[in-house]
């Protein structure tokens, strides 16, 4: 341990492990480590089912939950765009060789009360319940110029300037109404607040196409979900950096992060040894004196035995809730996966309810949610603090991560991600960079 590193990442959650498997695929020499037994810090797995409820203080599962050790928890769930980013990097990185993905077979968005499919193609506009005959067409014909734009030929544009034209200005032009705008900007776009109404459409455009991008995949909807759980990602990176030269140490108490007389890290001291580092990359949990607390996340997992009503018996589902919908300033995820990606027992499911809290009741928040599952029969809810950086870490070389959202996919993950390689080393990760012949397989 006692030797000079271009970096040094602290804490194995999936943030971590990625920018650890980015700064390694460049050719820097990392160290790797985290004051836990196990990988995933804040993200983890949880296994066997009895340590979840161990760690909640319920008591012991009865033998109604099956062999515990089929159990699979994750704390934070979050499905993978087919097409997204991090897909995009576990490819060209090779990670994918050592994980299997399943795609999640439904997606829904709630509306007045009741969940439909989100409808993301001409046939399904015309099919979707949650609009009437005429909004139906001018839906499609919003699908049809949004399938069609090309960012670089401005004849596929139809008169809108990607960079002068707000996504309200876009809605308005194609006349669709609030309920469409809503579950457009919440369901297809992802986008978590209505900020986005305001700004250039281009970024929404973009994103309802990587929607309907990532669904021409695969078919069912636009997610995946790794077999086993998120757990194995952590892994899959760590095994990619040790590929590069990278060192992992799991266990490792964290007694002190040095830094020279112009506060400059320089490294970090573990039981008597110290490692140098030119910088240090990691979570909140790390650096509590260098984060900003600014909201809180509040998670319930529910363990059931059916599926969600009125998804068509889906054995893995979304469901987001607009704000608007439930008069709220931040959007309910419903994620929902079950022993068809096994990380549970035969015939169960788990889902995992989330949003940012609003109130000082946030069990009441998400009655909404916990409403649509059906019967519960154990439920484990957390509220955690979101932690956000107070600095870009230039002066110091220390660069932080945000604590996880409420959302129930990875996009949001991935741009922090890139936002903090691009803040540790001037420039955005160049894809091309990587060795290919580490396995570029096509899932």
């Amino acid at each position: 341990m006692d030797e000079e590193y271009d970096a040094i990442v602290l804490g194995t959650g999936l943030k971590e492990c990625i920018i650890s498997g980015m700064l390694s695929v460049s050719g820097k020499k990392v160290l790797h480590m985290d004051r836990n037994k196990y990988y995933g810090g804040e993200s983890a797995s949880i296994t066997p089912l009895e340590e979840l409820f161990t760690k909640f203080e319920a008591p012991a599962p009865n033998e109604s939950y099956g062999r515990g050790r089929d159990w699979n928890v994750d704390l934070i769930p979050k499905f993978l765009m087919a097409n997204g980013q991090l897909v995009k990097l576990l490819i060209h990185t090779g990670v994918t060789r050592y994980l299997e993905f399943k795609s999640v077979e439904g997606s829904y968005v709630y509306k007045g009360g009741k969940i439909s499919k989100v409808p993301v193609d001409e046939r399904e506009a015309l099919a979707s319940d949650l609009m009437g005959m005429f909004e139906k067409r001018r839906f499609k014909n919003f699908l049809v110029f949004v399938q069609d734009y090309r960012e670089d030929d401005p004849k596929t544009w139809k008169d809108v300037d990607p960079n002068n034209t707000n996504m309200a200005q876009v809605y308005e032009k194609f006349g669709l109404d609030k309920n469409t705008a809503d579950f457009t900007g919440h369901a297809l776009a992802l986008h978590r607040d209505d900020d986005y109404l305001t700004k250039p459409c281009y970024d929404t455009i973009r994103r309802i196409k990587l929607y309907s991008d990532s669904l021409a995949r695969y078919g069912k909807s636009p997610y995946l979900y790794p077999m086993y759980g998120l757990g194995e990602l952590p892994q899959g990176f760590a095994r990619l950096s040790a590929i590069y030269g990278g060192t992992y140490m799991l266990d490792k108490p964290i007694d002190e992060i040095v830094y020279d007389e112009n506060g400059k890290v320089v490294g970090v001291k573990s039981g008597g040894e110290m490692a140098r580092c030119k910088q240090l990359y990691c979570d909140p949990t790390y650096v509590p004196d260098r984060v900003e607390k600014v909201s809180k996340v509040v998670r319930c997992v529910c363990l059931m035995d059916h599926p969600i009503p009125n998804t068509k018996d889906a054995l893995s589902t979304q469901i987001i809730i607009p704000q608007k919908q439930v008069n709220r300033n931040s959007d309910i995820y419903i994620s929902m996966v079950s022993y068809t990606h096994q990380v549970a027992a035969k015939g169960w499911f788990i889902a995992m309810v989330s949003t940012t809290v609003e109130t000082n009741n946030p069990e009441a928040e998400i009655k909404p949610a916990l409403d649509l599952l059906g019967p519960i029969k154990q439920k484990f809810m957390t509220v955690t603090d979101f932690y956000t950086p107070k600095e870009d870490g230039r002066d110091s070389q220390v660069f932080i991560s945000k604590s996880y959202d409420a959302t129930t996919h990875f996009e949001t993950t991935c741009l922090d991600v890139l936002d903090v390689y691009r803040r540790g080393t001037g420039e955005d990760f160049d894809f091309s960079k990587v060795r290919h012949d580490l396995g570029d397989e096509e899932q």
